[in-house]
């Protein structure tokens, strides 16, 4: 469900409430619910989100496009913990964080690198404290992500069994100036142990 400021959150939460009612279910039954845009979450929605198993799936692009704009039309404390992933895996929460294409290009390394740097486009860092670590940012995007739709034991991470799904890239993103993250290129896709692209010899 669609969410991207904290009053649809509210509606979010309500309606989930309103359900678990209505149906006699457990409130936390792993249903896996999905607050899409879930970039301005307060802390007790995060709360909320945990209570009930739910996985906010982030908007940290949004930093680079339009952090500056936030800034001004919502104020620094609100634009800073937009997108609060940090915050959210110390709350032991699954999260992910997604590019809306077409709103933001698809483009999973410059994902990671908005939500490591968290730098909008005038140069500001939106939110220092919520700055991912690059093994936060690829869990966001890879092992959070098959979780999100049950496939955490078929994708996901590298693990005897689970598909041959992955990439090889020309740098290491957990070692790399995280300034480079949205630099590093993709050498080869291997999707179910297939060979399905291969970067030209430059």
């Amino acid at each position: 469900m669609h969410n991207n400021g904290d009053g649809a959150t509210d509606m979010l939460i309500k309606a989930h409430e309103y359900a678990v009612k209505k149906t006699g279910q457990a409130a936390d039954k792993d249903r896996r619910t999905v607050p899409i845009h879930a970039q301005f979450a307060r802390p007790d929605q995060l709360a909320a989100f945990k209570k009930y198993n739910m996985v906010p799936s982030f908007f940290t692009n949004h930093t680079y496009f339009w952090g500056d704009v936030h800034v001004k039309n919502l104020g620094k404390k609100r634009a800073d913990f937009s997108s609060p992933i940090a915050t959210a895996d110390r709350m032991g929460l699954k999260y992910t964080n997604h590019s809306d294409d077409t709103v933001t290009p698809v483009d999973p390394l410059f994902t990671v690198w908005s939500a490591v740097n968290r730098t909008s486009r005038s140069g500001k860092i939106i939110g220092k404290n919520e700055r991912a670590t690059p093994y936060q940012a690829l869990k966001a995007i890879t092992s959070n992500a098959a979780y999100e739709y049950f496939e955490e034991d078929s994708k996901g991470t590298l693990t005897p069994g689970k598909l041959a799904d992955l990439v090889i890239l020309d740098a290491n993103p957990l070692t790399i100036e995280a300034s480079k993250l949205k630099d590093i290129k993709v050498i080869t896709t291997i999707k179910e142990g297939q060979t399905i692209y291969q970067r030209p010899v430059q």
